[in-house]
Protein backbone atom coordinates (compact mmCIF):
# COMPACT_ATOMS: atom_id res chain seq x y z
CA UNK A 1 0.00 0.00 0.00
CA UNK A 2 1.16 3.66 -0.84
CA UNK A 3 2.05 6.03 2.17
CA UNK A 4 -0.57 8.40 2.71
CA UNK A 5 0.50 10.64 5.72
CA UNK A 6 -0.22 14.18 5.24
CA UNK A 7 2.39 16.21 5.73
CA UNK A 8 3.09 18.37 9.13
CA UNK A 9 1.62 21.73 7.23
CA UNK A 10 -0.61 20.33 5.48
CA UNK A 11 -2.85 19.63 9.07
CA UNK A 12 -4.50 22.51 10.61
CA UNK A 13 -3.20 24.10 13.85
CA UNK A 14 -5.33 23.35 16.05
CA UNK A 15 -5.37 19.46 15.07
CA UNK A 16 -1.70 19.80 16.59
CA UNK A 17 -2.46 22.38 19.10
CA UNK A 18 -1.72 21.85 22.90
CA UNK A 19 -4.19 20.07 25.25
CA UNK A 20 -4.54 23.61 27.30
CA UNK A 21 -5.01 25.54 24.16
CA UNK A 22 -7.69 22.52 23.00
CA UNK A 23 -9.81 22.71 26.63
CA UNK A 24 -9.23 26.29 26.69
CA UNK A 25 -11.32 26.63 23.48
CA UNK A 26 -13.62 24.28 24.33
CA UNK A 27 -14.78 25.84 27.57
CA UNK A 28 -15.24 28.44 25.73
CA UNK A 29 -17.17 27.08 22.88
CA UNK A 30 -19.29 25.29 25.49
CA UNK A 31 -20.28 27.58 27.48
CA UNK A 32 -21.69 29.78 24.37
CA UNK A 33 -23.32 26.15 23.38
CA UNK A 34 -25.02 25.70 26.86
CA UNK A 35 -26.38 29.74 26.59
CA UNK A 36 -27.25 28.94 23.09
CA UNK A 37 -29.77 25.98 23.90
CA UNK A 38 -30.98 27.42 26.95
CA UNK A 39 -31.76 30.62 25.71
CA UNK A 40 -33.54 29.51 22.33
CA UNK A 41 -35.05 26.10 22.84
CA UNK A 42 -37.66 25.50 25.22
CA UNK A 43 -36.75 22.26 25.84
CA UNK A 44 -33.34 22.88 27.18
CA UNK A 45 -34.66 25.61 29.12
CA UNK A 46 -37.37 23.30 31.39
CA UNK A 47 -35.20 20.46 31.48
CA UNK A 48 -32.23 22.29 32.85
CA UNK A 49 -34.26 24.21 34.93
CA UNK A 50 -35.42 20.74 36.52
CA UNK A 51 -32.05 19.71 36.78
CA UNK A 52 -31.19 23.09 39.00
CA UNK A 53 -28.54 23.80 36.58
CA UNK A 54 -27.98 26.86 34.66
CA UNK A 55 -25.58 27.49 31.63
CA UNK A 56 -23.36 29.87 34.44
CA UNK A 57 -22.71 27.06 36.30
CA UNK A 58 -20.38 25.92 33.91
CA UNK A 59 -17.11 27.07 34.94
CA UNK A 60 -14.50 23.82 34.27
CA UNK A 61 -15.56 21.58 31.52
CA UNK A 62 -15.62 18.80 34.10
CA UNK A 63 -19.24 20.65 35.50
CA UNK A 64 -20.76 19.59 32.44
CA UNK A 65 -21.68 16.12 34.64
CA UNK A 66 -24.00 18.46 36.36
CA UNK A 67 -25.69 18.94 33.14
CA UNK A 68 -29.06 16.06 32.26
CA UNK A 69 -28.73 14.05 28.84
CA UNK A 70 -30.48 14.21 25.73
CA UNK A 71 -31.69 10.65 24.62
CA UNK A 72 -33.13 9.95 21.23
CA UNK A 73 -36.64 9.92 22.92
CA UNK A 74 -36.45 13.56 23.62
CA UNK A 75 -36.19 14.28 19.92
CA UNK A 76 -38.83 11.85 18.79
CA UNK A 77 -40.85 14.08 21.35
CA UNK A 78 -40.09 16.98 19.76
CA UNK A 79 -40.86 16.07 16.24
CA UNK A 80 -40.50 17.86 14.03
CA UNK A 81 -38.93 21.21 14.76
CA UNK A 82 -38.72 21.62 18.29
CA UNK A 83 -35.01 21.04 19.14
CA UNK A 84 -34.20 23.67 17.02
CA UNK A 85 -32.48 26.90 18.39
CA UNK A 86 -32.91 29.33 15.06
CA UNK A 87 -36.20 30.13 13.43
CA UNK A 88 -37.11 27.51 10.83
CA UNK A 89 -36.44 30.06 8.26
CA UNK A 90 -32.99 30.15 9.26
CA UNK A 91 -32.58 26.05 8.55
CA UNK A 92 -30.55 25.63 5.45
CA UNK A 93 -31.39 21.69 5.32
CA UNK A 94 -32.85 18.99 7.39
CA UNK A 95 -32.01 15.02 7.92
CA UNK A 96 -34.14 12.68 9.61
CA UNK A 97 -33.75 9.01 10.47
CA UNK A 98 -35.99 6.42 8.43
CA UNK A 99 -38.12 6.09 11.53
CA UNK A 100 -38.86 2.34 11.01
CA UNK A 101 -38.37 2.27 14.63
CA UNK A 102 -40.87 4.78 15.58
CA UNK A 103 -41.55 8.61 15.14
CA UNK A 104 -38.44 9.81 12.99
CA UNK A 105 -35.84 12.21 14.84
CA UNK A 106 -35.64 15.32 12.94
CA UNK A 107 -32.41 17.58 12.74
CA UNK A 108 -31.56 20.62 11.33
CA UNK A 109 -28.49 22.95 9.83
CA UNK A 110 -28.11 26.84 9.05
CA UNK A 111 -25.45 27.43 6.11
CA UNK A 112 -22.68 27.81 9.10
CA UNK A 113 -23.67 24.38 10.53
CA UNK A 114 -23.60 22.77 6.86
CA UNK A 115 -20.15 25.09 6.13
CA UNK A 116 -18.74 23.10 9.69
CA UNK A 117 -19.95 19.58 8.89
CA UNK A 118 -17.91 19.90 5.12
CA UNK A 119 -15.00 21.07 7.14
CA UNK A 120 -14.88 17.75 9.48
CA UNK A 121 -15.56 15.63 6.67
CA UNK A 122 -12.68 17.49 5.01
CA UNK A 123 -10.80 17.06 7.86
CA UNK A 124 -11.44 13.41 7.87
CA UNK A 125 -10.56 12.36 4.47
CA UNK A 126 -7.42 14.20 4.49
CA UNK A 127 -6.43 12.24 7.65
CA UNK A 128 -7.76 8.81 5.55
CA UNK A 129 -5.15 9.91 2.70
CA UNK A 130 -7.55 11.20 0.42
CA UNK A 131 -6.04 14.68 -0.96
CA UNK A 132 -7.39 17.72 -3.17
CA UNK A 133 -8.02 16.13 -7.24
CA UNK A 134 -8.46 12.74 -6.41
CA UNK A 135 -11.45 11.23 -7.45
CA UNK A 136 -13.56 10.13 -4.39
CA UNK A 137 -16.55 7.48 -5.13
CA UNK A 138 -19.21 8.13 -3.02
CA UNK A 139 -21.71 4.48 -2.33
CA UNK A 140 -22.92 5.87 0.79
CA UNK A 141 -26.87 6.92 0.25
CA UNK A 142 -28.13 9.63 -0.59
CA UNK A 143 -31.10 11.68 0.93
CA UNK A 144 -32.46 12.05 4.60
CA UNK A 145 -29.85 9.60 5.33
CA UNK A 146 -26.72 11.85 6.19
CA UNK A 147 -23.83 9.97 5.17
CA UNK A 148 -24.06 10.71 1.34
CA UNK A 149 -24.25 14.77 1.62
CA UNK A 150 -22.10 14.53 4.12
CA UNK A 151 -19.20 12.82 2.59
CA UNK A 152 -20.02 14.66 -0.52
CA UNK A 153 -19.82 18.23 0.75
CA UNK A 154 -16.61 17.12 2.53
CA UNK A 155 -15.05 15.86 -0.63
CA UNK A 156 -16.23 18.77 -2.40
CA UNK A 157 -14.75 21.65 -0.14
CA UNK A 158 -11.24 19.08 0.36
CA UNK A 159 -10.96 19.63 -3.50
CA UNK A 160 -11.90 16.69 -5.08
CA UNK A 161 -13.85 15.20 -7.96
CA UNK A 162 -16.72 13.58 -6.68
CA UNK A 163 -18.77 10.72 -8.29
CA UNK A 164 -22.04 10.72 -6.42
CA UNK A 165 -23.24 6.88 -7.30
CA UNK A 166 -25.21 6.68 -3.89
CA UNK A 167 -26.24 2.55 -2.85
CA UNK A 168 -26.99 -0.39 -4.98
CA UNK A 169 -26.53 -1.55 -9.01
CA UNK A 170 -23.16 -3.20 -7.40
CA UNK A 171 -22.10 -3.80 -11.14
CA UNK A 172 -22.54 -0.32 -11.93
CA UNK A 173 -20.18 0.52 -8.73
CA UNK A 174 -17.44 -1.68 -9.95
CA UNK A 175 -17.54 -0.43 -13.31
CA UNK A 176 -17.23 3.44 -12.58
CA UNK A 177 -14.57 2.96 -10.15
CA UNK A 178 -12.42 1.79 -13.20
CA UNK A 179 -13.65 3.83 -15.51
CA UNK A 180 -13.43 7.04 -13.30
CA UNK A 181 -10.17 6.26 -11.58
CA UNK A 182 -11.76 6.04 -8.37
CA UNK A 183 -8.80 6.22 -5.51
CA UNK A 184 -11.02 6.87 -2.58
CA UNK A 185 -14.32 5.11 -1.81
CA UNK A 186 -16.85 6.34 1.12
CA UNK A 187 -18.83 3.05 1.67
CA UNK A 188 -20.33 1.13 4.50
CA UNK A 189 -17.79 -1.95 5.18
CA UNK A 190 -20.65 -4.55 4.62
CA UNK A 191 -21.40 -3.17 1.02
CA UNK A 192 -17.70 -3.14 0.53
CA UNK A 193 -18.08 -6.64 0.57
CA UNK A 194 -20.15 -6.97 -1.72
CA UNK A 195 -18.38 -4.79 -3.98
CA UNK A 196 -15.75 -7.43 -3.62
CA UNK A 197 -17.60 -10.26 -4.77
CA UNK A 198 -18.71 -8.14 -7.36
CA UNK A 199 -15.14 -7.88 -8.76
CA UNK A 200 -14.57 -11.35 -8.57
CA UNK A 201 -17.73 -12.57 -10.11
CA UNK A 202 -16.66 -10.06 -13.09
CA UNK A 203 -13.15 -11.67 -13.28
CA UNK A 204 -11.36 -8.56 -11.73
CA UNK A 205 -8.56 -8.57 -9.63
CA UNK A 206 -9.40 -6.17 -7.50
CA UNK A 207 -5.76 -5.51 -6.47
CA UNK A 208 -5.21 -3.90 -9.62
CA UNK A 209 -8.51 -1.47 -9.16
CA UNK A 210 -7.32 2.22 -8.63
CA UNK A 211 -8.81 2.48 -4.98
CA UNK A 212 -5.89 3.28 -2.60
CA UNK A 213 -8.02 4.55 0.47
CA UNK A 214 -11.86 3.12 1.59
CA UNK A 215 -13.38 5.33 4.30
CA UNK A 216 -15.69 2.92 6.16
CA UNK A 217 -18.68 4.18 8.22
CA UNK A 218 -22.20 3.93 9.47
CA UNK A 219 -21.69 0.81 11.58
CA UNK A 220 -19.11 -1.02 13.59
CA UNK A 221 -17.28 -3.31 11.99
CA UNK A 222 -13.63 -5.14 12.98
CA UNK A 223 -10.03 -5.41 12.60
CA UNK A 224 -10.06 -8.37 11.04
CA UNK A 225 -12.87 -6.90 8.26
CA UNK A 226 -9.90 -4.37 7.95
CA UNK A 227 -7.54 -7.24 7.12
CA UNK A 228 -9.81 -8.97 4.55
CA UNK A 229 -10.31 -5.30 2.55
CA UNK A 230 -6.65 -4.34 2.91
CA UNK A 231 -5.23 -7.49 1.40
CA UNK A 232 -7.79 -7.99 -1.42
CA UNK A 233 -7.63 -4.49 -2.58
CA UNK A 234 -4.12 -3.49 -1.65
CA UNK A 235 -5.70 -0.27 0.19
CA UNK A 236 -5.82 1.54 3.02
CA UNK A 237 -9.29 0.83 5.62
CA UNK A 238 -9.88 3.61 7.28
CA UNK A 239 -12.97 3.96 10.18
CA UNK A 240 -15.36 7.17 10.13
CA UNK A 241 -17.75 7.93 12.89
CA UNK A 242 -20.90 9.87 13.06
CA UNK A 243 -24.35 10.15 14.01
CA UNK A 244 -27.05 12.67 12.17
CA UNK A 245 -27.96 13.61 16.44
CA UNK A 246 -24.51 15.26 16.08
CA UNK A 247 -23.47 16.18 12.98
CA UNK A 248 -23.45 13.01 10.60
CA UNK A 249 -20.15 11.51 9.77
CA UNK A 250 -17.28 13.08 10.20
CA UNK A 251 -17.39 13.48 13.92
CA UNK A 252 -13.94 11.42 14.60
CA UNK A 253 -11.87 9.63 12.29
CA UNK A 254 -8.58 7.14 11.85
CA UNK A 255 -5.22 8.43 10.74
CA UNK A 256 -3.87 7.01 8.16
CA UNK A 257 -0.66 6.83 9.61
CA UNK A 258 -1.64 4.72 12.55
CA UNK A 259 -5.12 3.15 12.23
CA UNK A 260 -5.06 2.91 15.91
CA UNK A 261 -8.49 4.81 16.81
CA UNK A 262 -10.56 7.25 15.31
CA UNK A 263 -9.45 11.04 16.38
CA UNK A 264 -12.37 12.73 17.99
CA UNK A 265 -12.42 16.53 16.12
CA UNK A 266 -12.99 18.28 19.84
CA UNK A 267 -12.93 21.71 18.47
CA UNK A 268 -16.46 20.87 17.38
CA UNK A 269 -17.51 17.77 19.47
CA UNK A 270 -16.91 17.25 23.47
CA UNK A 271 -16.78 13.55 24.03
CA UNK A 272 -17.28 11.62 27.76
CA UNK A 273 -17.91 8.20 28.20
CA UNK A 274 -20.66 7.08 31.55
CA UNK A 275 -21.00 4.22 32.81
CA UNK A 276 -24.57 3.17 30.88
CA UNK A 277 -26.55 1.65 34.14
CA UNK A 278 -24.93 4.79 36.55
CA UNK A 279 -24.95 7.83 34.08
CA UNK A 280 -22.00 8.36 35.75
CA UNK A 281 -18.82 9.90 34.11
CA UNK A 282 -15.82 7.40 34.20
CA UNK A 283 -12.29 7.87 33.54
CA UNK A 284 -10.02 7.99 29.77
CA UNK A 285 -9.67 4.41 29.14
CA UNK A 286 -12.15 2.66 30.79
CA UNK A 287 -15.34 1.46 28.68
CA UNK A 288 -18.48 2.60 28.21
CA UNK A 289 -21.27 4.84 26.51
CA UNK A 290 -19.94 7.69 24.11
CA UNK A 291 -22.00 10.79 24.73
CA UNK A 292 -21.16 14.25 22.92
CA UNK A 293 -22.05 17.71 23.08
CA UNK A 294 -21.74 19.90 20.31
CA UNK A 295 -19.70 23.12 20.87
CA UNK A 296 -20.90 25.11 17.47
CA UNK A 297 -23.79 24.01 15.93
CA UNK A 298 -26.44 27.10 15.19
CA UNK A 299 -29.82 25.53 14.08
CA UNK A 300 -29.72 22.13 16.31
CA UNK A 301 -27.05 22.23 19.61
CA UNK A 302 -27.54 18.81 21.47
CA UNK A 303 -26.18 18.85 24.87
CA UNK A 304 -24.88 15.52 26.55
CA UNK A 305 -26.18 13.52 23.66
CA UNK A 306 -26.62 9.58 24.72
CA UNK A 307 -25.09 7.98 21.29
CA UNK A 308 -25.87 4.49 22.73
CA UNK A 309 -22.62 3.47 21.03
CA UNK A 310 -19.62 1.46 23.59
CA UNK A 311 -15.68 2.31 23.43
CA UNK A 312 -13.66 4.34 25.34
CA UNK A 313 -11.46 7.35 25.45
CA UNK A 314 -7.60 7.22 24.72
CA UNK A 315 -4.73 9.87 24.62
CA UNK A 316 -4.19 11.16 21.29
CA UNK A 317 -1.27 10.30 18.87
CA UNK A 318 -1.35 11.07 15.17
CA UNK A 319 -2.99 14.00 16.56
CA UNK A 320 -3.39 16.40 19.55
CA UNK A 321 -7.05 15.32 20.14
CA UNK A 322 -8.09 12.31 22.21
CA UNK A 323 -8.56 9.13 20.41
CA UNK A 324 -11.97 6.74 20.65
CA UNK A 325 -11.70 2.99 20.26
CA UNK A 326 -13.45 1.38 17.75
CA UNK A 327 -16.88 1.38 18.61
CA UNK A 328 -17.33 -2.64 20.18
CA UNK A 329 -21.39 -2.54 19.55
CA UNK A 330 -24.14 -0.57 20.33
CA UNK A 331 -26.45 -1.09 24.01
CA UNK A 332 -29.87 -1.27 22.15
CA UNK A 333 -27.60 -3.51 19.55
CA UNK A 334 -26.51 -5.87 22.37
CA UNK A 335 -28.09 -9.71 22.44
CA UNK A 336 -28.76 -10.82 25.78
CA UNK A 337 -28.94 -14.70 25.29
CA UNK A 338 -29.51 -16.99 28.08
CA UNK A 339 -27.96 -13.84 30.78
CA UNK A 340 -24.79 -13.43 28.37
CA UNK A 341 -24.55 -10.07 26.69
CA UNK A 342 -23.56 -10.92 23.04
CA UNK A 343 -22.82 -8.11 20.09
CA UNK A 344 -22.72 -8.96 16.46
CA UNK A 345 -18.86 -7.40 16.35
CA UNK A 346 -17.78 -10.55 18.87
CA UNK A 347 -19.70 -13.29 16.57
CA UNK A 348 -17.82 -11.32 13.34
CA UNK A 349 -14.47 -11.37 14.63
CA UNK A 350 -14.65 -15.66 15.29
CA UNK A 351 -16.32 -15.89 11.64
CA UNK A 352 -13.02 -13.85 9.87
CA UNK A 353 -11.20 -16.49 12.17
CA UNK A 354 -12.09 -19.43 9.96
CA UNK A 355 -10.54 -19.36 6.76
CA UNK A 356 -13.54 -21.46 5.08
CA UNK A 357 -16.06 -19.14 5.93
CA UNK A 358 -16.50 -15.64 3.99
CA UNK A 359 -17.97 -12.40 5.69
CA UNK A 360 -21.11 -12.19 5.23
CA UNK A 361 -23.36 -13.19 8.03
CA UNK A 362 -26.67 -12.79 9.52
CA UNK A 363 -27.70 -13.74 13.26
CA UNK A 364 -31.35 -14.66 13.16
CA UNK A 365 -32.83 -15.09 16.76
CA UNK A 366 -35.98 -17.55 17.61
CA UNK A 367 -37.37 -19.42 20.98
CA UNK A 368 -37.52 -23.31 20.70
CA UNK A 369 -40.32 -23.99 23.49
CA UNK A 370 -39.04 -22.06 26.20
CA UNK A 371 -35.35 -21.11 25.47
CA UNK A 372 -33.87 -18.40 23.28
CA UNK A 373 -31.61 -19.66 20.57
CA UNK A 374 -28.98 -17.80 18.67
CA UNK A 375 -28.55 -19.43 14.95
CA UNK A 376 -25.52 -17.95 12.72
CA UNK A 377 -26.17 -18.10 9.24
CA UNK A 378 -23.23 -17.82 7.24
CA UNK A 379 -21.30 -18.50 4.04
CA UNK A 380 -18.68 -20.91 3.18
CA UNK A 381 -16.41 -19.82 0.33
CA UNK A 382 -16.24 -20.94 -3.15
CA UNK A 383 -13.47 -23.60 -2.52
CA UNK A 384 -14.98 -25.11 0.89
CA UNK A 385 -18.92 -24.95 -0.24
CA UNK A 386 -19.05 -28.64 -0.39
CA UNK A 387 -21.08 -30.59 2.53
CA UNK A 388 -18.47 -32.12 4.59
CA UNK A 389 -16.47 -28.76 4.26
CA UNK A 390 -19.80 -26.66 4.96
CA UNK A 391 -20.17 -29.38 8.28
CA UNK A 392 -16.80 -29.18 9.47
CA UNK A 393 -16.69 -24.87 9.15
CA UNK A 394 -19.88 -24.72 11.30
CA UNK A 395 -18.65 -27.19 13.71
CA UNK A 396 -15.55 -24.59 14.31
CA UNK A 397 -17.47 -22.11 14.33
CA UNK A 398 -19.73 -23.05 16.39
CA UNK A 399 -16.95 -24.20 19.30
CA UNK A 400 -15.16 -20.62 19.17
CA UNK A 401 -18.63 -18.83 19.67
CA UNK A 402 -18.46 -21.27 22.91
CA UNK A 403 -15.32 -20.60 24.26
CA UNK A 404 -14.82 -17.09 23.50
CA UNK A 405 -18.04 -15.33 23.58
CA UNK A 406 -19.45 -17.75 26.00
CA UNK A 407 -22.77 -18.80 24.10
CA UNK A 408 -23.71 -22.24 22.45
CA UNK A 409 -25.23 -21.04 18.28
CA UNK A 410 -26.30 -23.12 16.36
CA UNK A 411 -24.33 -22.27 12.64
CA UNK A 412 -25.99 -22.53 9.45
CA UNK A 413 -23.16 -22.49 6.40
CA UNK A 414 -24.64 -21.84 3.50
CA UNK A 415 -23.91 -21.29 -0.28
CA UNK A 416 -22.33 -18.76 -1.75
CA UNK A 417 -24.33 -16.12 -1.91
CA UNK A 418 -27.01 -17.67 0.08
CA UNK A 419 -26.85 -14.35 2.60
CA UNK A 420 -28.57 -11.23 1.42
CA UNK A 421 -26.09 -8.61 1.08
CA UNK A 422 -26.19 -5.06 2.45
CA UNK A 423 -26.72 -2.55 -0.34
CA UNK A 424 -26.25 0.51 2.95
CA UNK A 425 -25.76 -0.25 6.40
CA UNK A 426 -26.23 -4.44 6.89
CA UNK A 427 -28.99 -5.95 8.74
CA UNK A 428 -26.87 -8.23 11.40
CA UNK A 429 -29.99 -9.41 13.51
CA UNK A 430 -33.08 -10.75 13.11
CA UNK A 431 -35.02 -11.39 15.94
CA UNK A 432 -38.08 -14.28 15.29
CA UNK A 433 -38.51 -14.48 18.47
CA UNK A 434 -42.48 -14.23 19.47
CA UNK A 435 -44.02 -10.61 20.87
CA UNK A 436 -44.67 -10.98 24.56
Amino acid sequence: MKDLTPKRGDLEPIEIASLDEIQALQLERMRWSLRHAYDNVLFYKKKFDAAGVHPDDLRSLADLARFPFTVKQDLRDNYPFGMFAVPREQIARVHASSGTTGQPTVVGYTKNDISTWADVVARSMRASGTRAGDVVHIAYGYGLFTGGLGAHYGAERLGCTVVPVSGGMTPRQVRLIEEFGASTIMVTPSYMLSILDEYRAQGRDPRESPLQVGIFGAEPWTNALRTEVEEAFDMHAVDIYGLSEVMGPGVANECVETKDGLHIWEDHFFPEIINPDTGEVVADGEQGELVFTTLTKEGFPIIRYRTRDLTRLLPGTARSMRRMEKITGRTDDMIILRGVNVFPTQIEEQIMAVEALSPHFQIELRRDGRMDEMVVHVEAIPAAANDDARAASARLLGKKIKSIVGVSALVDVLEPGAVARSKGKAVRVVDNRPKE
